[in-house]
């Protein structure tokens, strides 16, 4: 009974928490200064066709009205219809999303591998040199605007040094070759046996996965080092080191151990982020994801993808969050 009822609970925490989101998205779409309606037909549409229009979309009927015509479209998977590319919205996010996963999975998994041994060694020399260094650069990876750095990257590591190719995702002699099965190049590649495509796009991944993964590696160096820190001071860290155990054993196996529960939700938060958070990203590399997506969808005052591709980020971080925290509740009985 308890358990039904704490998934009862989380259900319905699930669902106001999506019912804001709709609702948070409908209210920007009516409060931009763009009209749908011109949008659609262009700015010489006779009054006869604008009313017509109007009707159809439904922006003739009171504001509660179209918010609930809005949540039924969104539930039966119909984001609208994009004047950008005259396809089903839902239908390009699917098409573009992948591309941006690809990157951010890479990105984070960067992050995971460089950002936690660094703040753990952060953490066992504070106030000494490597302390400072990591330190010194978390503070360059959330303060450097990651479109100046991106554009430095291509400068000297494409443009000068040759070691990466240029934006994309493959090089354009490769584009059309392989069918997109999963919408990730480098796996798509893969199936298709093409391993010098392959290749090619691992290549082409590298560079923008480790520009945003240097925010990645930051925020997780970061709250390493401060839950380090917290549990360096505990008493059974002072016991395990009294007793004669070694200090690479106290380290990363007791104190990095007890610290791995609120890591997970850590690195969570951080790949959520990296999803949401890829647009300057996708723009400078020109990495045909979703951040790109959206971009060019808000240059051409294309609403109806720009808050479709916005509520599919926002459900996706809704998801994260969740999963965080059911793989906390696993990790630590004591959150049961």
């Amino acid at each position: 009974m308890p358990t039904l009822k704490r998934g009862l609970t989380l259900a319905a925490t699930v669902a106001a928490t999506l019912l804001g989101l709709l609702l948070v998205t409908f209210l920007i779409g009516r409060v931009v200064p763009v009209d749908p309606v011109l949008s659609a037909l262009g700015d010489r549409a006779s009054a006869e066709s604008y009313a017509q229009m109007r009707s159809q979309l439904g922006l003739d009927l009171p504001l509660w009205q179209q918010f609930l015509r809005y949540v039924g479209d969104v539930l039966q998977g119909d984001l609208g219809t994009s004047v950008l590319t005259s396809r089903p919205v839902l239908e390009d996010v699917l098409r573009v999303f992948p591309a941006t996963l690809e990157l951010a999975t890479v990105a984070v998994v960067i992050g995971t591998i460089l950002g936690v041994p660094a703040g753990v060694i952060a953490a066992t020399h504070r106030g000494r040199w490597p302390d400072h260094a990591i330190r010194l650069l978390g503070l360059v990876g959330h303060s450097v605007p990651i479109f100046w750095l991106g554009l430095m990257a291509l400068l000297l590591f494409y443009a000068r040094l040759d070691w990466v190719p240029g934006p994309g995702r493959v090089d354009v002699f490769y584009e059309g070759m392989v069918d997109a099965v999963t919408g990730v190049a480098s796996i798509d590649a893969l199936l298709a046996g093409e391993t010098d495509i392959f290749w090619n796009a691992l290549h082409h991944l590298v560079l923008p996965a480790a520009i945003l993964g240097l925010y990645s590696v930051a925020y997780i160096a970061r709250m390493t080092r401060g839950f380090m820190l917290d549990q360096l001071r505990q008493e059974y860290i002072t016991t395990a080191r009294v007793k004669g155990m070694s200090e690479t054993r106290v380290v990363w196996r007791h104190a990095l151990g007890n610290i791995t529960v609120p890591l997970v939700t850590v690195i969570a938060l951080s790949y959520a982020g990296l999803l949401e958070g890829s647009v300057l990203t996708e723009t400078v590399f020109a990495w045909p994801g979703l951040g790109l997506y959206i971009t060019n969808s808000l240059l051409s005052a294309d609403m109806n993808a720009v808050l479709g591709g916005t509520l599919v980020v926002g459900t996706v971080f809704i998801a994260l969050n969740l999963l965080s925290d059911l793989l906390y509740r696993l990790l630590d009985p004591r959150a049961r």
